[in-house]
């Protein structure tokens, strides 16, 4: 039993170097700097290694025979088990920057979105990975089982192995002053994945200890009055252009790179620009809610992918059918993907255009039709629309994404060029539907689903920061708002400047009533972040507490970030 504690170990130290090794690109480490890596996390790899003994060192006291009809099976389920998520872990991490997690679960569910994202070579060789891995604990494992074991011999372990099974030890241990890259790699990838599976209930069922204290959750809860009114008519026809990825990192006005984005430069000073906007989450799936159904982001639940929470959700798309509006949603692959199809049609969304609406020629990247190529279909969409309908239609692209291969060769750096390709298409679109008659009466609110990890992290709070410009005839005037708002605010402010009540949208705030309190509140799976005037708090949920660890605290922000997180929660599954 000692040989495969030792084993396990290894494994884990292999792995560890492994992750340090596979995502060197992401946070270089230094030499010194890996020791420490491997030393923040030999303890929580020890507690991992005895918790996964226990069972076949009950096993060698209890049964007198046939322990290795039990073992050998056992054995192969842990090495399988261990060398999944340990791949998982670093592979993923490339992608997500942060440790995986029971969320993982629900992407795999649509494996469409990983197939389309990456090569079949990237595949193999990342089996050959888990193959390596299992391979390291499953041959020496089963070796070192006995084809006879005497059980009173062998009895010994079982009180060490349960002691340090029993060691108070867990995520938070790992963790480097002010580092998130070495924390997340000494943190052991079986113990994070394993408590995640309890993440949800334990933010639900702590929503007590808060729900009374006035400086606690603040109040989503704003009138229907404006007190500014950005529009030239009560009843523009609207368009909501989702541009993939698209975070304030490559807008220049955001303080992002400049060049990548000529096309949204152009268009900001012909429209309202808000510049404190920031999005709610870091997934297509969560930002599509957020936007539509006017609901904040959760870490560890996708609404648009669990049916049974659609009915809870209000719709944008409801409410203007139940003004007058035809609706529609057009994307250029498959909607099947993470969901997508059951909810749009649940909100309400009259006309699904996906993939299937485009020709065998058209669907020309590993996504389906690049934007170009849908774009154009959005504009002769509305050109056929008769003048005298109302309609809210959303356009969702799709080029900026893994694999970046796109028909435009402009930058050399291949994600920037897919970024700035979709600018492009952008560019194209709005110009070609300012030739219509129906520009007059056309508002045109462009925004990300969510930003990008390029050179950022998620503790970064200008991942979340995005453009969002509203364009078209229906617009008053041109302007900058700089007021502080989340994109799930848009739906309560775009219907309070209709003239339509946006009661029924809990989280969602009208950002131009005379009740608004400005603040933001973000998340992904493993922390949150919450602004207000009084400044900025990222809060790593996996090691429950804040990050950058080392700088100071507000605690009064991270009480309110953790009241939304606990009361969100609370209502969602209640």
């Amino acid at each position: 039993m000692f040989s495969l504690f030792l084993l396990l170990m290894v494994v884990f130290l292999l792995g560890k170097i492994a992750f340090v090794a596979y995502n060197h690109s992401i946070a270089p480490l230094s030499f010194p700097e890996i020791l420490a890596v491997c030393w923040h996390g030999a303890l929580l790899d020890m507690r991992v290694s005895a918790l996964a003994l226990l069972l076949p060192a009950l096993c060698v006291c209890l049964m007198k025979k046939g322990q290795r009809w039990v073992l050998v099976p056992y054995f192969l389920l842990l090495a399988l088990a261990i060398g999944i998520i340990i791949v998982a872990d670093i592979v993923m991490y490339e992608f997500w920057q942060f440790k995986l997690s029971a969320v993982v679960l629900s992407y795999a569910a649509s494996p469409e979105g990983t197939t389309n994202s990456v090569s079949m070579g990237f595949l193999f060789t990342r089996f050959l990975m888990i193959v390596f891995f299992v391979s390291i604990v499953a041959i020496p494992a089963i070796r070192f089982t006995p084809k006879k074991i005497q059980h009173s011999k062998y009895c010994w372990p079982l009180l060490p192995l349960l002691l340090i099974a029993l060691l108070p030890v867990n995520v938070s241990s790992c963790y480097h002053p002010g580092r998130l890259f070495p924390s997340h790699a000494a943190t052991n990838p079986i113990f994070r994945f394993a408590v995640s599976f309890g993440d949800s209930q334990a933010f639900a069922s702590q929503e007590a200890k808060f729900r009374d204290i006035p400086t606690g959750s603040p109040s989503y809860a704003t009138s229907n009055a404006v007190t500014d009114t950005l529009l030239n008519t009560a009843r523009p026809n609207v368009l909501v252009v989702v541009m993939e990825s698209f975070g304030g990192k490559f807008v220049e006005e955001l303080g992002g790179l400049p060049g990548v984005a000529p096309n949204l430069s152009r268009l900001i000073p012909k429209g309202i620009f808000w510049d404190q906007y920031y999005s709610n989450s870091f997934r297509t799936d969560r930002g599509i809610v957020c936007t539509f159904s006017g609901t904040i982001s959760y870490p560890t639940t996708s609404p648009m992918r669990e049916v049974r929470l659609h009915s809870k959700l209000p719709s944008l798309a409801m409410s203007l059918h139940n003004a007058g509006y035809q609706t529609g949603y057009l994307y250029g692959g498959a909607m099947t993907n993470m969901g997508k199809y059951r909810y749009l049609a649940d909100m309400g969304f009259e006309a699904l255009l996906d993939g299937t609406y485009f020709t065998p020629e058209e669907l020309n990247s590993s996504w389906g039709a690049h934007d170009e190529m849908a774009a154009m279909k959005v504009y002769r969409t509305i050109a056929e629309i008769d003048t005298t309908a109302r309609w809210f239609m959303a356009f969702q692209t799709i080029s900026s994404h893994e694999p970046w291969d796109v028909p435009y060769h402009r930058l050399g750096d291949k994600r920037l060029n897919a970024f700035a390709y979709t600018d492009h298409c952008l560019g194209l679109l709005i110009d070609s539907l300012s030739t219509l008659p129906a520009w007059d009466n056309m508002l045109v609110i462009i925004i990300p689903d969510h930003g990008y990890l390029y050179e950022q992290t998620y503790d970064d709070s200008e991942f979340f920061h995005s453009p969002m410009l509203w364009v078209g005839g229906a617009v008053k005037e041109p302007r900058r708002m700089h007021t502080l708002m989340n994109q799930s605010d848009i739906a309560a402010t775009l219907l309070a400047q209709m003239g339509l009540s946006h009661d029924e949208y809990a989280w969602s705030r009208n950002v131009l009533a005379p009740d608004y309190t400005p603040f933001i509140y973000c998340n992904y799976p493993a922390g949150l972040f919450f602004k207000d005037a009084s400044g900025e708090s990222p809060y790593d949920l996996s090691a429950g507490m804040p990050t950058p660890i080392g700088e100071p605290a507000d605690s009064l922000r991270l009480h309110k970030g953790l009241s939304i997180l606990r009361r969100s929660y609370y209502e969602l599954y209640e």
